[in-house]
């Protein structure tokens, strides 16, 4: 079977499992081919199809998230490794990039602080972005930090990148410019989608019966290791903005907020 053929066919089979059909069975494709999704779709559609690409429609009918499948997910400007075992990043979590580059523009923040960084998604975009920068990531996962250092050795950016295994801030010592962390805030027994439950870390997902138990621990912290004129970019859950603003507040830390693309406050900004 031709390329675009086998395509067709498999949207059809993932219909009725992803919102995304299509994109999941062109990645799935081009991951068999062993190119590039633009690559496949521009000169690989009369090819005739990898056998090894039946295996992979598979097992997303069986709900594996793609990003496992193909491991690896476009992030902010780079791409990162993720297999079981780490959250997978979503787009949601670029808006505290987006927060943090409206707060230094062009000015390079020295010291990056990324608390429980998993596969090093925002670290490692914050250090692409700002090229004079170092930073830290820290994360209780020794799983997750394996693949943080992997994708640090991939993307060039190991020299200013350092992970360490650790409970959020505890231990660390001096003041950070800009700190970055995506806790797990889902409601204990909430429902989520099969790929998900399923298959990414419970404890990456997870925030406690009403999603806020990490925050609780985060605020102090922050307070401590947020240095003077710096900016820490916490993300929250729909509808949980009133909840963890008032818990950082307790602390003395100023709050903002930025929406996320679907309009949602994504990101609570803090400051001293």
């Amino acid at each position: 079977m031709k390329v675009r053929e086998a395509i067709a066919a498999a949207v059809s089979r993932l219909a009725g499992v992803s919102d995304t059909p299509r994109l999941d069975a062109e990645l799935m494709m081009a991951q068999a081919l062993g190119v590039e999704r633009e690559t496949m779709l521009l000169s690989h559609l009369q090819a005739q199809t990898p056998d090894t690409f039946e295996a992979l429609v598979q097992r997303r009918e069986g709900h594996e998230p793609v990003a496992y499948i193909t491991g690896r997910r476009a992030f902010w400007t780079i791409e990162v490794e993720v297999g079981p075992g780490v959250l997978i990043p979503r787009p949601d979590s670029e808006t505290l990039i987006e927060a943090a580059l409206a707060h230094f523009g062009r000015s390079d923040p020295a010291n990056i602080l990324d608390l429980g960084t998993g596969p090093g998604s925002l670290l490692l975009a914050a250090l692409d972005q700002w090229q004079g920068a170092r930073g830290v990531g820290v994360d209780r996962s020794e799983t997750a930090l394996a693949f943080a250092q992997r994708n640090a050795e991939r993307l060039g950016l190991s020299t200013r990148a350092v992970f360490r295994c650790g409970d959020w801030g505890e231990g660390m010592d001096g003041t950070f410019d800009l700190i970055l962390c995506n806790p797990p805030y889902v409601e204990a027994g909430a429902e989520l989608p099969q790929e998900v439950v399923r298959f990414e870390p419970s404890s990456a997902l997870f925030g406690g019966v009403d999603g806020l138990e990490d925050y609780r621990k985060l605020g102090p912290q922050i307070a401590g290791l947020l240095g003077p004129g710096g900016l820490a970019c916490i993300e929250i859950g729909a509808g949980q903005e009133e909840a963890v603003r008032a818990l950082f507040t307790q602390q003395g830390l100023k709050v903002g907020f930025r929406k996320d693309l679907g309009g949602h406050v994504r990101c609570l900004t803090l400051r001293h």
